[in-house]
């Protein structure tokens, strides 16, 4: 007769092979482990890309002179793109800005603040002049052809569009128009944007931060 296996035998066999097995998924889920804790801890590589705000232009400041961006470098340009028949955002804007310059003390002559016209059909230098005068001295009033106006609004990415009052006086229609504050580096870069309500004290002292 053929002898039948030893019993005690056969059950170590099947006992070490459970043993390797439970092994195998052990060590299996220890790697998944430690790649799941690499991956948390490498740095995202996959972000958004950066929006570039700004860029070249060529308008014509309110003395009648034609300026391109280059004409600022080495200064900090805070920029707002606004109009002079602006009934209130534009005035209280400038206000405030003329405000920071004051809080900026000696930092101040290393800023500009520039008011861009949305409005070429109607901000001629000669009006610009007049309308600046009315805030800080070293405001500087920009205008251009309605092109060049419009190749400046798309580099900053601001919107800019008429408003009419249809049956009404053609020539006191509005400008609906992004409300946004720029600072520019002293190298032309994107460094902050402020809203309109931001107050002087506030845009003074982030000012001073990134400068």
């Amino acid at each position: 007769m053929t002898k039948q296996p030893n019993k005690t035998v056969s059950r170590l066999r099947l006992v070490r092979r459970i043993a390797i097995g439970l092994a195998v998924v052990i060590l299996i889920a220890v790697a998944a482990v430690i790649a799941q804790q690499r991956l948390a801890d490498s740095p995202r590589t996959g972000t958004a890309p950066e929006v570039k705000i700004g860029g070249p232009f060529t308008l014509t400041d309110h003395t009648g002179r034609q300026v391109t961006e280059k004409d600022f470098q080495g200064k900090a340009m805070l920029i707002f793109f606004g109009y002079t028949f602006c009934p209130d955002v534009c005035p209280t804007s400038l206000t405030e800005i003329s405000a920071a310059m004051d809080k900026l003390g000696p930092l101040a002559d290393k800023v500009v603040p520039i008011l861009v016209s949305v409005d070429p059909e109607r901000d001629t230098p000669e009006v610009l002049k007049d309308y600046v005068a009315h805030f800080h001295p070293s405001i500087v009033g920009l205008t251009g052809t309605p092109e060049q106006i419009k190749q400046t609004a798309k580099a900053y990415r601001v919107f800019y569009a008429k408003v009419v009052d249809e049956g009404g006086d053609k020539d006191a229609y509005l400008m609906d128009h992004s409300s946004v504050i720029y600072l520019m580096g002293p190298n032309g870069k994107f460094l902050t944007h402020f809203s309109t309500q931001t107050d002087a004290e506030t845009m003074a002292a982030k000012i001073k931060s990134l400068l």
